[in-house]
């Protein structure tokens, strides 16, 4: 076989597993799906079927796929020079640097181009240690900083469980707001005192001249969309500042638009010291990070060395699709059709409920939401709990298949189902989407307690 031959959709497959291996997977149980192309909110396997990505790809696909102006760039960029080292600079690094300084709220003016997520988490780690000479790094047990042992280790995202043995050093997990706020007894201002009185709690139990930074998703995304009390990241922001901590925010999923803003963490009225971006900065058309930094921390290093670095740093192939995709933000008006189709999504959502006893509680911010699938309506317990296995997946596998039978590619994970589209969906493909999941829904309607 050539590598000019093509190749069936059967042997795209058999290749595929045979040949490579699929992340997150046992890989005798992967069945992938043969994507021959995509365009819009819609991908198409190699038998011509036409799949509505709910999902955004893994909710980074924001700008919708097959944009010819991203193409074009990438193109163009790659006709002048594919690759400089990081010593030299660029017209397109010259241009997006400034552009994210523009876009980003007060002193984070510093960028510092990365490979993904993960790469951006781990660089801010690095530098939040460098910079402020200490070691820990507090994460939260239900949120996920990508695939790296660094970002494993700093999320809590049960994926990481296997490589428990390897984690790096020095990391500290805090428990959610969510412990309190099941108080019912108390008003939401004591249960947020409360919190709040607990992180500040561990600040003094790990040493508060020990800790290096806090690190915190601008929302919550792969963990259930989980929603910070409101007052609660601005509250620990201000614990950061009182004991000289610095705030990572990881941006890489609700950043770009996904939110309703440009950034998720713009929702709870705090600026980050370091933000943490990828997914859609390019919107996935090439892999790019970024680690933005503020003027302050920046400032250390005129005179001393930053010693972190990668090859691929400031990319400018990869540059030239990040600012490409940032003015199709701009001039497409994506950010304002995420707040009305988001808002559309939730009148929608609740429409449902009459037909669907399994609706649980929607947690939405945009276009980035998620969706409990209930075993029990009257105590709330979930289809599928948080980290199921085994049997307690059936129902939620069965719901999964039908919704990618029926024409839907998204994550149903537990008992969550994730409606994060592409921020240039229309309502009408929204009442398609909606479609599909309320169909797969009577799976779950029928085996409730």
């Amino acid at each position: 076989m050539t590598t000019e031959e093509t190749l069936s959709k059967e042997q795209i497959i058999n290749d595929s597993k045979q040949f490579s291996l699929f992340s997150w997977s046992a890989q005798a149980a992967v069945n992938p799906i043969a994507i021959d192309r995509a365009e819009g909110v819609y991908l198409y396997d190699c038998d011509g079927k036409r799949i509505i990505d709910f999902s955004s790809g893994l909710m980074s696909v924001n700008i919708g796929h097959g944009d010819q102006r991203v193409t074009d760039a990438v193109v163009e960029q790659m006709n002048k020079v594919s690759f400089v080292t990081p010593s030299c600079t660029t017209e397109v690094r010259a241009k997006l640097s400034r552009k994210l300084a523009e876009i980003c709220p007060g002193d984070l003016n510093k960028a510092f181009f990365t490979l993904c997520g993960t790469s951006s988490i781990d660089n801010a780690i690095k530098l939040a240690r460098l910079y402020t000479g200490r070691h820990k790094i507090i994460g939260r047990y239900r949120a996920f900083h990508g695939g790296s042992i660094g970002g494993m280790t700093v999320g809590g995202d049960p994926r990481k469980l296997a490589n428990d043995a390897q984690q790096m050093p020095n990391v500290v997990h805090l428990d959610d707001p969510y412990y309190f706020y099941g108080m019912k007894n108390l008003d939401d201002a004591t249960k947020l005192s409360l919190s709040l009185e607990y992180v500040e709690r561990i600040i003094h139990l790990e040493g508060k001249t020990n800790i290096a930074a806090f690190i915190f998703e601008g929302e919550s995304g792969s963990s259930g969309c989980l929603h910070y009390p409101k007052g609660y990241l601005k509250g620990v922001k201000a614990l950061c500042e009182k004991y000289g901590i610095l705030f990572i925010a990881d941006e890489v999923m609700s950043g770009f638009g996904r939110t309703g803003k440009w950034f998720g963490f713009e929702n709870h009225d705090i600026i980050p010291d370091m933000v943490c971006m990828a997914k859609g900065l390019t919107a996935s058309y090439v892999p790019l990070g970024c680690l933005m930094v503020s003027d302050k921390i920046a400032a250390k290093y005129d005179a001393t060395p930053m010693m972190i670095g990668l090859t691929y740093n400031a990319h400018p192939v990869a540059l030239a699709a990040a600012l490409a995709v940032i003015n199709i933000y701009e001039s497409d008006k994506l950010i304002e059709n995420t707040r009305e189709m988001g808002a559309y999504m939730e009148m929608r959502i609740d429409q449902m409920r009459s037909q669907h006893p399994s609706m649980g509680t929607f947690r939405n911010t945009g276009l980035l939401g998620c969706l409990d699938v209930l075993k029990n309506k009257t105590t709330g317990e979930l289809m599928a709990p948080y980290n199921a296995a085994g049997d307690d997946l059936k129902v939620s596998n069965q719901v999964a298949a039908k919704i990618r039978e029926l024409g839907m590619y998204t994550f149903v994970r537990w008992g969550y189902i994730f409606i994060a589209p592409p921020l240039n969906i229309t309502k009408e493909q929204i009442d398609e989407g909606l479609a599909i999941i309320s169909e797969a829904l009577k799976i779950a309607d029928a085996a409730m307690e």
